[in-house]
């Protein structure tokens, strides 16, 4: 982006494009209300105060809207906002959106308001990930937890190891500076601060795992036997008849897949269609065996069923030797029709709805640490790597206390892990880093 682009007056649809009850188009920058005023009807009114009338373009309505102001810097981007919520139609949405152009705006690019309200110091650069989150949120779990980051719940945790940091390289540079006057620090003291903040920022890892989970979710396959329960189990995890059931082998010839929720951890569920031996099917079916097994593949867990009220035979014994030495959970299907439970696998009933629930925990418990998912907040790819420098740095710098090293080379290492940290919060971020950040936004956000 131009530095130039920066100081614009920018515009874009703030809600989705299509058919809905209210639109919106918002524009930021200090022209907005100058642009605002040549396509609306009325008087536009002090900040903060709703304006009803209608946008006109050379006298003729285009529609009955509704003004929100904003004045600087009481805006989400820190300057001058206007927005104007009118109705959802695609054509009236966009021939707004042009008029706001016509009159002096340039279309924003994507994330480019939360940028401005980064720039602008509205919110760091954490807060402005958690507003990428948010929008993305696959489940009610992770959209709170990127909600308390919004809120600045991961910034504080940042900063609180920041200021410990910060107040121990202060000691060491004083005492470098002026060794006359400012004792150096004990390298006991060294240790014991260095070591702490290690392990503060080890906690905040711990949950990388589940923070990634939630965020990305997970692929589970349900593979097994034909009749063996796959589509049953499938139907009953979403609790909705979405595949077909029968009791004639092959039902199933091509993949399923849904979307659920279990527990916070957004999951990608899909039925398989059985796998069997070549002989005696159809074309179709033999390429959605093939399906089958490129997806168990690819699948992050497996649920391996069989139908324990036949017993676990030949067939099955082949087809678990596939996906044994792969993340999966072992289940015996139709435990209503069983006899006995089997003790190696979790015994279920899709039928009846038996240890349903029960299968959800074990999957929750195969895929993620119950523990880490009690996280306030969450962390991305981005902030754990720099936590990670931030870490191998005062790894570094404990190694040279301990060996007695002289303590203006500590300092360093723990400069090092601060400006690690600095770029989680965006105190020290590079333009490539930001515009990788805010492109995945959509434009309007």
């Amino acid at each position: 982006m131009n530095i130039n682009d920066e100081f614009e007056t920018i515009s874009a649809i703030a809600t989705p494009l299509g058919v809905g009850g209210v639109g919106i188009v918002r524009i930021s920058g200090n022209k907005a209300f100058n642009i605002a005023s040549k396509m609306f009807s009325n008087k536009i009114s002090e900040p903060g105060k709703i304006t009803h009338g209608w946008v006109v373009n050379n006298g003729h309505k285009i529609d009955e809207v509704v003004v929100l102001p904003f004045k600087n810097p009481n805006s989400y981007t820190g300057e001058d906002v206007i927005e104007f919520q009118c109705h959802g139609g695609p054509k009236v949405v966009k021939e707004i959106l042009d008029l706001t152009i016509k009159n002096g705006a340039r279309l924003a690019q994507r994330g480019e308001f939360t940028k401005r309200a980064f720039l602008n110091k509205k919110m760091d650069l954490s807060q402005a990930e958690a507003v990428l989150d948010l929008i993305h949120a696959k489940t009610s779990n992770f959209a709170q937890k990127s909600a308390n980051n919004l809120s600045g719940a991961l910034a504080k945790e940042i900063k609180n190891i920041k200021s410990a940091l910060f107040t121990l390289y202060s000691r060491i540079i004083a005492a470098v500076d002026f060794p006359e006057d400012v004792a150096e620090p004990e390298y006991s003291y060294l240790k014991s601060e260095i070591e702490k903040n290690i392990l503060q920022i080890g906690k905040i890892l711990k949950n990388a795992n589940a923070s990634n989970i939630m965020r990305q979710g997970i692929k589970i396959a349900i593979a097994g036997c034909p009749n063996a329960g796959k589509s049953s189990l499938f139907n009953a995890l979403l609790n909705l008849e979405r595949a077909i059931v029968t009791e004639i082998p092959g039902t199933t010839r091509d993949i399923i897949q849904e979307s659920i929720d279990i527990d916070g951890i957004p999951v990608t569920l899909i039925d398989t269609a059985g796998i069997r031996d070549n002989t005696n099917i159809d074309k179709v079916e033999a390429i959605g065996i093939e399906y089958t097994k490129n997806c168990v593949e690819n699948a992050d867990l497996i649920l391996f069923l069989f139908d324990w009220s036949k017993g676990f035979d030949e067939n099955d014994a082949l087809i678990y030797e596939m996906i044994e030495n792969k993340p999966h959970i072992k289940i015996a299907s139709k435990a209503d029709l069983a006899e006995v439970s089997n003790p190696e696998a979790i015994n279920i009933s899709s039928k009846t709805g038996y240890n349903i629930e029960e299968l959800k925990n074990k999957i929750k418990e195969a895929v993620v640490d119950n523990e880490a998912m009690e996280t306030e907040f969450v962390t991305n790819q981005r902030q754990q790597e720099c936590l990670l420098n931030a870490q191998k740095a005062l790894k570094n710098a404990l190694i040279a206390t301990n060996n007695g090293e002289i303590q203006d080379l500590i300092s360093i290492d723990i400069k090092a892990a601060l400006l690690a940290l600095d770029e989680i919060t965006g105190e020290v971020i590079t333009d490539e880093i930001l515009e990788n950040i805010f492109e995945h936004f959509c434009i309007g956000k």
